[in-house]
């Protein structure tokens, strides 16, 4: 049912960022947000623990279950938690090796500036001077310039892979 601004169940809500909140709702995420309320929805090695322990306090005692199950178990969850820990830092290794190489082929590419190019495209060969390197979206190109006859000055991003020639014929 809407609600007729101005009305008292108008004064019990509170919008942020486009979304209304019931004041219990509004408090109860700033209580989370405040205090360090983590996000229960994945499980990690204290939310194991804590089952382990609650599996342990309310088994039947004439009945106990076998200790090498619960090894078993820990044993599983901790090499699930290391192969985890290893993907991540796998991925920082590729994030820091894609850098290095980045950093390297800017390296390369600036010794271009100034020589002459040749590259090819859909509409044509064209011939210039690299006059700047760039890197957009992690995909190297350079930048060349070409003076025409009469004095006017194009200037155009070519990707690496379009380049056919650097230097001169002669």
């Amino acid at each position: 049912m809407a609600s007729i601004p101005g009305t008292a169940t108008d004064f019990n809500t509170i919008t942020v960022n486009g979304h209304t909140y019931t004041i219990q709702e509004y408090q109860a995420m700033q209580y989370q947000q405040n205090n360090g309320v983590k996000d229960n929805s994945s499980l990690d090695k204290d939310a194991f623990l804590s089952l382990l322990v609650t599996q342990l306090e309310y088994q039947d005692p004439l009945s106990p279950q076998d200790n090498s199950e619960y090894v078993a178990q820990l044993a599983q969850f901790s090499s699930l938690e290391q192969m985890t820990n290893m993907v991540d830092k796998l991925s920082d290794v590729y994030t820091l090796v894609e850098n290095i190489d980045t950093s390297v082929l800017v390296g390369q590419l600036s010794g271009m500036i100034g020589k002459d190019v040749q590259w090819k495209t859909s509409d044509g060969t064209f011939e210039g001077t690299v006059t700047g390197v760039s890197i957009s979206d992690g995909a190297p190109s350079i930048v060349a310039k070409i003076t025409g006859a009469d004095g006017s000055v194009s200037t155009y991003k070519v990707a690496v892979s379009d380049l056919t020639r650097v230097g001169t014929t002669d």
